[in-house]
């Protein structure tokens, strides 16, 4: 259980912080207090300032009014650099590790350890394995290539790396959001490792039954405004913070399952073998009808999803609407063939995020618009305001850049990106990562939406009530196996978690 800070010096004091963006007031007036050697959890549906908060703390923005205390002196944060000096670092969702680099390049990139003028590379791989066996991961060497990690392993670099400034402050941005569940253990155990050491952690997160385990306090964001300050996180239910976070009582609401049966069969796929992660996997989608994978992170389901797109070399046959897709396809001919996909990385496989919310759109649909070497703007820009509207993509803006959205608007960007010419496969990998409660119920109705419009979808989770909630049948996956297949209503959690977790390794 958490240990109580009550008896804290609060070492982070925000008063009454105010951020405005052209046409956009993100912050108005937000307290948050922070004490060392605490978890405080900043909790707020996407768009209700979290970010702009935290990026205000990093120094990244500058606020209109309010003030800042650290330390008990008032400050100023003009830059991340200044940020960094105080001892207050942040890791975003999107680590902004380089894959290229060795884990002591990363951790001391920008403040290397010199000696006359050059690196010293011994003195730095010797702080590194300090900061590593800190944290507990000594075994990670800190001349591996931090692309070759697994994705806990460069949390725990981040870390490394923000310890390496004598950081007090930590601030994490959904830090177990492409961790798996026993991932996820270790992380808090290394953040408590460090709140013992009297750091203080701002803990981001949208899985809530993680506040109560890790968290202190809590402090609740709507509409850019302070709704709740401080509230120990023991003693405040789930359904008190997604009252704060909505301003109405909302669980995760699933829409109703269809009670016709599904159609034809839309995609069969015999024998899928991935070298190393999928052997011998067979399964169908029927049109109408919602396929869920559950299984680890490393189960092989991405993948499996991955090689039905054709961005991935296997094995087997793919049949869509009974006739076989050519192995060697690509991306461009999944598309071509009536395939949509929305990737676990949005932002780094999905989205040109400088780009605007209606390019981002119809990126898919090109051929649509081009008339003799022309693009007809005008039907573009129409397509993209119906979708807009259609799905309730927040501000209502198509020349808006998607990048300036909230995680769950550039979903439904996402998304929007495949209706516009309608599909009849769509392959969606972990497609709430990142949204917000009420963004989560508007996701799935979207998705639901389409399957009773006669699309096939394939779906993978890592949270297991979102597969039994929105999927009609389970293909529960193990080490790259189908070890069951289900109607989900036939299926609860603990008979999924004990498949997926029994066997797989530590």
């Amino acid at each position: 259980m958490p240990r109580s800070s009550s008896d804290s010096a609060s070492l982070l004091v925000m008063r009454g912080i105010v951020k405005q963006f052209p046409g956009v007031r993100a912050l108005d007036g937000v307290d948050l207090d922070v004490r060392a050697g605490e978890v405080h959890c900043l909790l707020g549906q996407n768009g209700a300032g979290k970010s702009t908060l935290i990026k205000t703390l990093a120094g990244a923005h500058q606020p209109d009014e309010g003030s800042i205390s650290f330390g008990g002196q008032e400050v100023r944060l003009t830059s991340p650099t200044a940020a960094i000096r105080l001892g207050i670092s942040t890791i975003y969702q999107e680590l902004d590790l380089v894959d290229g680099l060795s884990v002591a390049e990363n951790i001391f990139l920008g403040h290397e350890p010199a000696r006359l003028g050059f690196v010293h590379r011994r003195a730095a791989n010797r702080a590194t394995r300090e900061l590593l066996a800190r944290l507990g991961h000594g075994e990670i060497r800190p001349t591996t290539e931090v692309g070759r990690l697994s994705p806990v392993a460069k949390q725990v670099v981040s870390m490394a790396r923000a310890l390496s400034h004598d950081t007090r402050l930590i601030v994490m941005d959904e830090p177990s959001a492409a961790l798996a569940h026993d991932e996820v253990g270790n992380l808090f155990r290394i953040i408590r490792e460090l709140t013992s050491q009297g750091v203080a952690v701002i803990y981001i997160s949208h899985r809530l039954e993680e506040i109560r385990e890790i968290g202190d306090r809590v402090t609740v964001l709507k509409d850019g405004r302070t709704v709740a300050v401080g509230l120990p996180a023991e003693q405040t239910s789930t359904s008190q913070v997604v009252s704060l976070m909505t301003g109405r009582s909302v669980e995760y609401v699933f829409p109703p399952r269809a009670s016709r049966e599904p159609g034809a069969e839309v995609l069969r796929v015999e024998g899928l073998t991935v070298p190393g992660r999928v052997r011998d996997l067979s399964f169908s989608v029927r049109a109408g009808e919602i396929v869920g994978l559950a299984g680890l992170v490393g189960s092989g389901r991405s993948e499996i999803i991955e090689a039905v797109y054709g961005a991935r070399r296997f094995s087997g046959r793919v049949f869509l609407e009974g006739r076989p897709v050519p192995r060697r396809r690509g991306t461009t001919g999944a598309v071509r063939l009536g395939m949509g996909l929305a990737p676990e990385e949005r932002k780094a496989q999905a989205l040109l995020l400088g780009e605007s919310v209606t390019r981002n759109i119809s990126l898919a649909s090109l051929g649509r618009y081009s008339r003799f070497s022309w693009m007809d703007r005008r039907r573009e820009a129409e397509d993209a305001r119906a979708m807009v509207r259609a799905l309730d993509i927040r501000p209502p803006d198509p020349d808006r850049p998607v990048g300036t959205l909230s995680g769950g608007n550039q979903q439904k960007a996402v998304l929007a990106r495949w209706l516009v010419n309608g599909r009849k496969l769509l392959l969606l990998d972990e497609p709430t990562r990142g949204v917000d409660v009420g963004a989560r119920a508007e996701l799935y109705a979207v998705v639901r939406r389409l399957a009773d419009e006669g699309v096939g979808v394939l779906l993978v989770s890592s949270e297991v009530p979102e597969v039994l909630g929105l999927a009609d049948r389970v293909l529960v996956i193990n080490q790259g196996r189908l070890v069951k297949e289900s109607d989900a209503r036939d299926l609860d959690e603990h008979d999924i978690l004990d498949m997926i977790m029994e066997g797989a390794p530590a």
